[in-house]
């Protein structure tokens, strides 16, 4: 992959390679971010599983509690 010679601010994780990148990065469906620093992106799905459970919770609520999907 070439390098992007304006490359956008920030750290990613990449999920198909499980590697943190800046600056050239892959192709963008295989990329969760941008983080503000390298060890943010590599927590990257701890995060994304966090905000996921919030986001569920907020969802249960709004349903008044019914946990059936």
């Amino acid at each position: 992959m070439a390098k992007d010679p304006n490359p956008p601010e920030g750290w990613w994780y990449n999920t198909r390679t499980g590697q943190v990148e800046h600056g050239s990065v892959g192709r963008a469906i295989d990329r969760l971010g941008p983080y503000p620093d390298r060890e943010t992106a590599e927590r990257a799905l701890e995060i994304a599983r966090e905000r996921t459970r919030a986001e569920d919770a907020r969802d249960r609520a709004w349903r008044g509690g019914d946990d059936e999907d």
